[in-house]
């Protein structure tokens, strides 16, 4: 695994700290991200820095990652979950109030660069009382550097176009979840249509 070079690394945390925040505002606004809702994080040191996945971590870059992933989410009131690489089966960091409050399974390990991955690690480090678990169903997700944090998102999910599309040298994907539309060409979806079917002049629906 090459070390970064201090420029390179200085460069991508300075890019972390002023993009990252302006993603994150867009996409709880996107996703509606408040108390109650869960965001799954996955994120690349190697390709912030402009390496292949995996082969430059960045300690220093994955600590700009949590901290600023964690403040957004204590300012939202939202739970967070981050995701580690696939030594770890892709689990997740969470905090071990938020794995009990949603019946998550935990799972037993340790995240570390090489094992885990530097944000997931440090995002372990930075928690209060943290654990891993090994699945969530997320409302909104941010993959920064194409990790793949699919499997960790409830259906449905829908892609969100931010106003940047690259934090260092890493592609940005991020994604808001709603849940699935059902029951045909006669089923409603808006408030306000199931109000106007509901009032007397509304003329009659027949039964399924």
């Amino acid at each position: 695994m090459a070390p970064l070079s201090k420029a390179i690394e200085a460069e991508s945390m300075a890019a972390v700290r002023r993009d990252l925040p302006v993603l994150l505002a867009h996409l709880a606004r996107e996703a509606d991200l408040g108390p109650g809702k869960l965001l799954v994080v996955g994120a690349s040191t190697s390709e912030v820095a402009g390496a292949r996945i995996g082969s430059a971590t960045s300690v220093a870059i994955g600590q700009a990652i949590a901290e600023v992933v964690l403040a957004f989410a204590r300012e939202a009131g939202c739970d967070v979950a981050f995701q580690c690489c696939e030594h770890l089966n892709r689990a997740l960091v969470v905090e071990k109030a938020v794995a009990r409050s949603r019946g998550l399974q935990e799972v037993t390990a340790i995240p570390v660069p090489g094992a885990g991955g530097a944000v997931a690690a440090a995002a372990y480090l930075a928690m209060a009382d943290a654990c891993l678990v090994s699945a969530v169903a997320a409302d909104a997700g941010i993959d920064i550097g194409d990790t793949l944090i699919g499997m960790h998102l409830r259906p449905v999910a829908v892609p969100v176009r931010g106003p940047i599309r690259d934090i260092g040298q890493a592609h940005v994907v991020m994604a808001r979840c709603r849940p699935p539309l059902i029951g045909g060409a006669r089923a409603v979806y808006h408030l306000e249509e199931a109000r106007r079917r509901m009032a007397a002049d509304a003329p009659p629906q027949p039964d399924a």
